[in-house]
């Protein structure tokens, strides 16, 4: 870990760094600074605007600083005379607190003061596409169902191995590649680590990602829907519970049917109760929906959830149980926002421990051909309007998260819905000019 930025600079041939934050809308922002003047950056911080970003603030805010968090220093293996650093938003004083990575450090401490910390890994799914965005990258990618397709895998293998490659030289830890379920669909996985760490690779990992493709010539994106008859771009996440020292998996009993404690079932129910309210989080975009409850796709399943359920190793639940000691949320999409993922899984899960929330009965279903035979669960919203009027009702959310944020929050994406809703579609166009 760098403590001294200055002379990390020096010792490392850092000529810039990216000082950046994520706004509630997810969008990365950042100053490059010269590294003559990362000692003052690393005390004061880089200024910003507020208002220029999607935060809930206006021309008469005063400036908002980004103080850099040394610990998360990312040296950009394509470009090593930069590093990236994710900074914590500060203004008059105090930490923003309607920001999203200070938002997650609040839940983070939440849990330490309990004694938890929670590990985390999550999967991003992204297409490459041409240039234009219109179309995948890879005109011979055209299997019914390709994923784990060897030959359209190797077509791409210049840009997913300078990917891997790069995770690599980072020491995530990086165990596997593979072409995913929709074509020109790919997945990277690398090894989990704490909430915080996790979310920060998580932010770099999108914009590397994107960086890389673009040297390549073509347009990464992980947009949710970005085809109708194609499978999203999910954002699944492993998750476990541990002791502060992560010496012990508090999730973990070898003696339970699926390895599972009382506290891990515990957290479980409180994840599966405010699932629907924390969509607007983990779904947060108009196209988010598209990919929840989707119609068939051309490989015969979208791999998306379609209602509030867990069960053991069965892919078509919101949540599954593959191993002991550990369970999988399949809910959100490539869009929400890293920090928000975290913070919305770790505030539920310790207000499920505190209630004490029973997740029921796993359901041993195929949920898109038996789904209809589930009884008593609770539908996910199909749009982010509904979405975001479960989050509003939340008032378990509300204290968890604060009313800074939540308001904040709230006030955007409804401004956002609204943006959307008064634009007029090709679809109405086509169905609708000549009523």
């Amino acid at each position: 870990m760098a403590t001294d930025l200055a002379r990390y600079a020096d010792e490392n041939d850092v000529e810039f760094f990216l000082i950046s934050f994520v706004d509630l809308f997810g969008v990365l922002r950042s100053k490059l600074v010269p590294k003559r003047a990362i000692g003052d950056m690393q005390e004061e911080g880089a200024g910003f605007a507020g208002f220029a970003a999607w935060l809930d603030m206006t021309p008469a805010d005063p400036d908002m600083f980004a103080i850099p968090d040394p610990s998360s220093l990312i040296q950009l293996p394509w470009k090593p005379e930069v590093a990236w650093l994710a900074g914590d938003l500060w203004m008059n004083g105090k930490e923003v607190a309607a920001s999203p990575r200070v938002a997650l450090k609040r839940q983070i401490a939440a849990a330490a003061s309990q004694g938890y910390r929670l590990r985390s890994g999550v999967e991003c799914e992204y297409f490459l596409l041409a240039p234009d965005g219109t179309e995948i990258s890879d005109a011979r990618d055209t299997q019914g169902k390709p994923c784990y397709d060897q030959s359209a895998l190797m077509r791409r293998y210049d840009v997913v191995s300078e990917i891997c490659q790069a995770m690599d030289s980072l020491g995530w830890g990086p165990y596997q590649n593979d072409h995913e379920d929709a074509n020109g669909q790919f997945e990277m996985n690398w090894e989990y680590a704490d909430a915080l760490t996790t979310a920060d690779r998580h932010v770099f990992f999108k914009y590397m990602v994107k960086q890389l493709a673009e040297n390549h010539g073509y347009r990464a994106t992980f947009m949710p829907k970005p085809f109708p008859h194609l499978t999203g771009n999910g954002c699944h996440m492993h998750l476990s519970l541990w002791d502060q020292a992560e010496s012990s998996n508090l999730f973990l009993d070898e003696g339970d049917e699926m390895g599972l404690s009382p506290l891990a079932y515990q957290f479980l129910g409180g994840v599966l109760h405010h699932a629907p309210a924390l969509c607007s989080f983990f779904n947060p975009t108009v196209n988010s929906y598209k990919r929840i409850d989707a119609s068939t796709t051309l490989s015969g399943a979208t791999w998306a959830p379609t209602v509030v359920s867990y069960s053991g190793n069965n892919r078509t639940h919101m949540v599954r149980i593959p191993d002991a000691g550990r369970f999988e949320i399949r809910l959100m999409d490539g869009s929400t926002n890293p920090y928000f993922a975290q913070m919305g899984v770790l505030a539920a899960g310790l207000e499920g421990i505190a209630s004490q929330r029973d997740p029921g009965k796993r359901l041993d279903l195929n949920m898109y051909t038996e789904g209809h035979k589930a009884r008593g669960t609770k539908q996910l919203p199909l749009n982010l309007l509904d979405a975001l009027r479960l989050t509003e009702k939340s008032k378990e959310l509300r204290v968890a998260l604060g009313d800074e944020l939540m308001d904040s929050y709230l006030k955007l994406k409804y401004a956002e819905w609204a943006d959307y809703y008064g634009s007029i579609s090709a679809w109405e166009r086509d169905h609708t000019l000549d009523c």
